[in-house]
């Protein structure tokens, strides 16, 4: 396979959720073109109203999900064959899903849902939490491996980033593999290319600004909190 993404390069995730300051597509559109003018080879978007809004915004490739809370099911990241394919007509160059072995809303299970996804000719993204489930993933036809998921499961739960888990993944398999989930500083990134990252995702790093902005006022209120001490 080509890949669609350059090897090598930053994703930046642009998501915001309904209850944070940035939410709407165009803001998401905006956070794409800076992006892009720092460098990004591609974006990663939530909704199909922040996809194409952000396909209008930047000629970059994009890696479409669909966040969507189905009652009684843990997944939430395109947890449908119907949200995947909702995804992919609304213009992502490759669609990202859970594949984690939880049950799904639509009864599907992963392989299934892959095979209908290939027959479309759909480029999948595997959104995976364990070292079994990327083997796994792979197995079912994914065109990349992510560790998304990894310390956002009830059983993979521990600290990020999981950069020890993206160089297993890249040394087992021929596919991509792709670090993501909690990469906060530039030297993480460096750190999850040498171990095999085929590129990295960053998001909250970037573009959460509030959360930036609450690790300075921590940081500044531990100097308060040294300084009683003296």
């Amino acid at each position: 396979m080509i890949s669609i993404i350059a090897p090598k390069s930053l994703v930046v995730s642009c998501q915001a959720l309904s209850h944070e300051p940035l939410h709407g597509s165009y803001h998401m559109a905006v956070m794409a073109r800076a992006a892009r003018e720092g460098g990004a080879k591609g974006i990663r978007s939530n909704s199909p109203e922040d996809i194409r809004a952000i396909r209008a915004a930047v000629d970059l490739p994009v890696i479409g999900l669909w966040k969507r809370d189905y009652e009684g099911f843990e997944m939430y990241i395109t947890p449908t064959l119907q949200d995947a394919i909702d995804v992919h007509e609304a213009g992502a160059h490759i669609v990202a899903l859970d594949a984690t072995d939880r049950p799904r809303p639509d009864g599907l299970d992963l392989k299934e849902t892959m095979i209908q996804l290939k027959q479309r000719g759909i480029v999948i993204m595997a959104d995976i939490s364990t070292y079994e489930e990327g083997i796994q993933a792979a197995e079912y036809g994914a065109d990349y491996i992510s560790t998304t998921l990894a310390g956002y499961t009830p059983y993979s739960e521990g600290p990020l980033p999981r950069l020890e888990l993206v160089k297993r993944l890249s040394e087992k398999l021929t596919v991509p593999v792709i670090a993501e989930g909690g990469i906060s500083t530039p030297e993480q990134a460096r750190i999850a290319l040498e171990h095999g990252a085929y590129f990295v995702v960053v998001g909250s790093a970037i573009t959460r600004p509030q959360l930036i902005t609450a690790q300075y006022i921590s940081a500044m209120e531990k100097s308060g909190e040294s300084r009683k001490g003296l």
